[in-house]
């Protein structure tokens, strides 16, 4: 697939206030500071679509893009360290718990997750939350110019071990890098046989 356009549509922090369903939707989430509004630019091309930020945090709404007039890419607010307040982190919390259970036209939720990293525990439990849910979703490790190959696998294959202590079999898997584009062709082309 090959995003042709793609244009910021609205942002709420309330699921019945959506755009209609009409559309299949693609959701991005992970811990903050994951890297998720470079991956967002980086699969549509445009350098400033969703907003990046060197503080944690930065996205605090449900953020709906249309791409190529035919399917919504959403940005939901980070979870785990931003540093916002108890109370705002809580109630975006429990707008986030409405959309990924409400939202009708969610196809797949994209779970960031960055590869330098050993397994997080607010990953994992998220991550089993969303099977007990019985939510679509995906597993991206971004970052992936930051380790070498070596590493990289490494890293990947101990999370998968620690996923297969708790799942049968494990969700889809992409590799991603914001600064060299890997994995902008498999995510995208994943999302294709949806549309």
């Amino acid at each position: 697939m090959e995003v042709k356009n793609a244009h910021f549509l609205m942002s709420n922090s309330d699921v019945t206030k959506c755009p209609d369903p009409n559309k299949p939707e693609f959701a991005f989430i992970g811990r903050s500071n994951v890297g998720k509004s470079s991956l967002i630019n980086m699969l549509t091309g445009q350098k400033k679509l969703a907003k990046t930020s060197s503080r944690p945090g930065k996205t605090q709404l449900i953020n709906h893009f249309v791409i190529n007039d035919s399917w919504y890419l959403v940005d939901l607010p980070g979870y785990g360290y931003a540093k916002v307040s108890k109370k705002s982190k809580e109630k975006f919390q429990a707008y986030i718990v409405d959309y990924v259970l409400k939202r009708e036209n969610l196809y797949c939720l994209f779970v960031l997750v960055d590869c330098r990293h050993e397994v997080q525990k607010i990953d994992l439990e998220f991550i089993n939350w969303l099977g007990e849910k019985e939510v679509p979703f995906a597993l991206i490790f971004t970052k992936a110019d930051k380790l070498s190959n070596t590493n990289l696998a490494k890293n990947i294959a101990s999370y998968k071990a620690e996923l297969l202590t708790h799942w049968e079999e494990l969700p889809p898997l992409f590799v991603s890098s914001s600064e060299s584009g890997l994995g902008k062709e498999d995510i995208l082309e994943y999302v294709d046989q949806f549309i």
